[in-house]
């Protein structure tokens, strides 16, 4: 297959030389698109979150016992990461055959439909046992759609991405998720300021309305971003796996299971912000709107902490923040329930601020550049989208096992920091057996692969 190597391989250097030269803009440009499709899903996550503590028990779950029905609201919320990794398995699929463009755009408008639809769903008054299970339809496409939208859009902006700032441009990726954050809980302070009554029956379904918004946003500037370089290279040579699934698993099975480990990390944010509100409001007294202003500020604060953190991290690696971020947080989520037993709001928020804004900021920053530069480009968006999402399963969870783990009085919050804290000791784990990458060439990652292909060729096997 060397024939006439100087047309081809000089076609080659141009069109890579243009591809390489334009994207001068397309890193910014695949930094909005990614940024506000993850503003899209994360609002998404905070509204069902948040309607999970305050509203859903009561109307998809009424029981005699509020904490049956906060534990079946905070079980539907958990339901989505498992669709997630089915999410991630399939799309990532695709992703890796026909393009990262094209599968983000299908993400996007599945998740954008499906929290349209929760909001019109009607409640368990109206149509008894439908409700929940209508709901539960809602958020497993929610989380399939999830499931595929990180990965994919970190694979693309790292894939956009110069040398030596590629940790930079793709933490816009989680800045999203602050955006996210900051405008659920906008749209959501008026709703809880609403009466009860109205609150309960009509004020909820209008952040998930406003969804769509957010949609056609994301959708327009998606529809105006070019496929990635590597991808394009990838197909021009033939490169494209055939079954990224199996390929990923049989060369870079122990990275997957890595991406697994890190990922559990994010149980940290899903403990404080669904967890820590209902926590909050049901057990420590704090008025709504006070915990979600603090909430707001201090994961709003960290739009500006991730980009510093993944900046940090292209000049002295991933590795180190990863670890500091994993053990601070371990110690952080204790002085954040303490502060919250206290009935302190100030202390609440400088808790909060050191926990989510500081140094949770130190993992949501680095993980989309670092766990995509763990695999190879023809398995990336799949090896990715596989570790991270089977590892939040366990994060989608966390609220529920928390609600579980709760036992009365002033310290009953003790078992559910805990829980956390080993939760981080496993993603340091992670972080400490993986590769550091910060200085790898994009064309020499996921060595693994790439040398396991190199011995299949070379043996003439398939």
């Amino acid at each position: 297959m060397h024939t006439s190597p100087a047309t081809p391989g000089a076609a080659r250097t141009t069109q890579g030389q243009t591809r390489h030269e334009t994207p001068r803009k397309t890193p910014a440009k695949a930094a909005l698109a990614s940024f506000l499709g993850s503003t899209l899903e994360y609002y998404d996550f905070f509204i069902y979150g948040t309607a999970a503590a305050l509203v859903f028990p009561h109307l998809f779950f009424p029981s005699a016992d509020p904490a049956i029905g906060l534990i079946g609201a905070f079980a539907t919320f958990g339901v989505a990461y498992v669709a997630r990794p089915v999410g991630g398995l399939v799309m990532g699929h695709f992703g890796d055959k026909l393009g990262r463009k094209k599968i983000l755009l299908l993400t996007l408008g599945i998740m954008g439909l499906a929290s349209l639809g929760i909001g019109f769903l009607p409640t368990y008054e109206q149509v008894g046992v439908w409700a929940p299970i209508l709901l539960v339809a809602g958020r497993l496409a929610q989380g399939f759609s999830a499931g595929a939208e990180s990965a994919g859009a970190s694979t693309l902006t790292l894939e956009h991405s110069p040398e030596g700032r590629r940790g930079f441009f793709t933490s816009f990726v989680m800045t999203g998720y602050a955006s996210g954050m900051v405008l659920a809980t906008l749209v959501f302070i008026p709703v809880t300021a609403l009466p009860q009554d109205a609150m309960l029956s009509w004020g909820w379904r209008i952040p998930f309305w406003l969804s769509i918004v957010v949609l056609a946003i994301a959708y327009w500037v998606r529809t105006h971003l070019d496929e990635t370089p590597v991808f394009e290279e990838a197909q021009e040579s033939r490169q494209v796996a055939p079954m990224p699934v199996k390929e990923v698993l049989r060369f870079q099975g122990a990275d997957v299971l890595r991406v697994v480990g890190m990922s559990i990390m994010s149980v940290m944010q899903t403990i404080f912000t669904v967890f820590g509100l209902a926590y909050a409001t049901s057990t420590a007294g704090f008025d709504r709107g006070s915990i979600l202003t603090v909430n707001a500020v201090a994961i709003g604060l960290s739009m500006f902490a991730m980009p510093l953190a993944a900046r940090l991290s292209d000049r002295i690696g991933r590795r180190p923040l990863l670890l500091t971020a994993a053990f601070g947080c371990s110690a952080t989520i204790f002085l954040y329930f303490l502060a919250l037993s206290s009935g302190n709001i100030v202390l609440v928020f400088l808790a909060a601020f050191l926990n989510m804004t500081v140094l949770y900021s130190g993992f949501n920053g680095i993980w989309p550049s670092f766990f995509a530069e763990q695999f190879a480009a023809p398995v990336r968006y799949t090896g990715m989208a596989m570790g991270n999402q089977l590892g939040l399963v366990l994060a989608g969870f966390a609220p529920m096992i928390a609600g579980m783990l709760l036992t009365p009085g002033a310290t009953g919050w003790v078992p559910v920091a805990v829980f956390g804290t080993a939760c981080m000791l496993v993603a340091a784990t992670s972080v400490y057996y993986s590769r550091e990458t910060f200085k790898t060439p994009i064309e020499e990652l996921g060595a693994p692969y790439l040398a396991g292909t190199a011995r299949r060729t070379a043996a003439g096997g398939s």
